[in-house]
């Protein structure tokens, strides 16, 4: 008998790639297609070429259904955050969406927090201000008179709204939900009366979705055109960081996940939603997970800044791979510059280096000149943030903590993760790699019946994929470097 596969379609903000998983006696991976993603500008504004990404959605279903020897059970499909579309009365898109790097949003926490306190915001939300967040999009757009509000009829977060095309089932899954900061964590329902008073038509969102859910089959004319049957699409964690979390191979469960990628998202897995005035002050956020867990965690911008900057000197000619920007950052002299990623100037795109070397001279530091000297100060400024959060996760959820779980992307930086464990003291565990992909794949073995739970999902994930292990080194440079990152928090606050 053939062994199941299982297609995960892991939409990321700088790529999209469509991965098998077979599922034998261990999990084994195949890339059958992936493309780039990203913003396309119109005139002042950002937004994601949606049917580009629609019609990339429907090639891996089709390259999947195309390869020998292939059973396939399911179809599964996860998204970066906070991202929307919104439906007319006859389920039509309304307009293009917007990327969540769009300016639009501008001054919307402070102009929203002047009608609703911020406290009274986070104690139905739980979710760390950002104002790329669903909510203050969707302010945006009525204090901008945009008309589309008034059109919509549905609104559906970016995996909804392509679940919606693929099967014609209309529904917010809950992990995606948690994210747009409209969603009352608690009482596990849409905030409507945060929504009211934001003038926010709350008719707009459908019905929660439980990760593990089966949404339908696709539909008959996406099923003939990828030349596939009519297989099952699964509601997995939509959000591709609760995906990401599903694939952390945690053996004991008092542990630190960073899901490195675009974004650099650390927390740990907790039984209920933490919110109070310490998790309000060091704006941390709680989004919806897997297993009836929810996700504490801080977001943090990751190796964006590392790609702005490569994009950059692509375009000036220097054709650097990421392991050729590792090795020059290696080479570079250590714990010269220090930034703070999540400084608003690093959130929108172009001129990252001016940008870094900007703070760096408000700051009165040394100025990183050379590509490894730029790198070196990206790198080592992450491992500084994660010091940070590791100490305040410690302190809100009373635990050591003694392990951090980096996976995603990101987990191919070995100078990074050696950083990481250098600053924070804590042992490193790296890998897997596509994490992402393979939390949306087990997704998919569980709700069909392959896997009994996540605990045995987990297990599947050790036994099937090397991971590196990095031990923290000489902490006496990094605390000197952190009592500097500590001074630039106080100057900055």
């Amino acid at each position: 008998m053939t062994s199941p596969s299982f297609l995960a379609i892991d939409l990321g903000a700088e790529s999209g790639r469509g991965i098998l998983g077979k599922l034998d006696k261990r999990l084994t991976l195949e890339e059958v297609h992936r493309f780039p993603n990203g913003p396309v500008r119109i005139g002042d504004h950002l937004h994601w070429d949606i049917l580009r990404i629609w019609n990339e959605v429907q090639a891996c279903l089709r390259l999947a259904a195309a390869q020998p020897d292939i059973s396939l059970a399911s179809t599964g499909l996860d998204t970066w955050g906070v991202d929307f579309g919104l439906l007319d009365a006859a389920n039509r898109l309304i307009g293009n969406p917007y990327h969540y790097r769009d300016s639009r949003t501008d001054g919307m926490i402070e102009a929203a927090c002047k009608i609703v306190p911020r406290e009274r915001i986070y104690a139905q939300t739980g979710i760390q201000f950002m104002q790329l967040n669903t909510l203050f999009q969707l302010f945006a757009m009525r204090q901008q008179k945009d008309p589309a509000l008034d059109i919509a009829r549905t609104f559906l977060t970016t995996p909804d709204l392509l679940n919606f095309w693929l099967t014609g089932c209309k529904g917010n899954e809950f992990t995606i939900s948690t994210t747009t900061q409209c969603f009352d964590v608690r009482n596990h329902a849409w905030a409507r009366e945060l929504l009211a008073a934001l003038d926010i038509p709350a008719a707009i969102f459908q019905n929660i979705i439980q990760p593990g859910s089966i949404l339908g089959e696709l539909l008959p004319w996406i099923a003939d055109e990828a030349s596939s049957k009519a297989i099952p699409v699964v509601a997995v964690g939509c959000h591709d960081t609760a995906s990401a979390v599903a694939a952390v191979p945690a053996q004991d469960p008092d542990f630190i996940y960073i899901s490195s990628g675009t974004w650099s998202l650390i927390g740990i897995e907790a039984g209920k939603p933490i919110i109070n005035d310490d998790s309000l002050r060091f704006n941390l956020t709680n989004e919806g997970g897997v297993g009836g867990k929810t996700r504490f965690l801080k977001n943090i911008m990751g190796m964006w800044l590392l790609q702005e900057c490569r994009r950059e000197w692509n375009r000036a000619g220097k054709a650097y791979s990421y392991d050729d920007l590792t090795t020059l950052a290696n080479s570079a002299k250590p714990l010269r510059s220090i930034i703070l990623v999540n400084d608003a100037r690093f959130l929108t795109p172009g001129n990252m280096v001016a940008r870094i070397q900007e703070f760096c001279r408000e700051t009165r530091q040394e100025i990183p000149q050379a590509e490894g000297e730029i790198m070196r100060c990206i790198l080592e400024s992450l491992a500084l943030e994660y010091r940070w959060n590791t100490e305040k996760l410690r302190l809100l959820s009373s635990k050591a903590l003694p392990v951090i779980h980096i996976i995603g992307g990101g987990s191919r930086n070995h100078l990074l993760n050696q950083f990481s464990a250098d600053a924070t003291g804590c042992r490193v565990i790296a890998g897997p790699v596509e994490a992402t992909a393979i939390g949306n794949i087990l997704m998919q073995a569980i709700a069909l019946g392959y896997l009994s739970n996540l605990a045995e999902a987990r297990a599947l994930v050790v036994q099937s994929f090397n991971l590196a292990l990095f031990e923290p080194g000489d902490s006496s440079p990094w605390e000197a470097a952190y009592q500097q990152y500590l001074q630039l928090r106080r100057e900055e606050a």
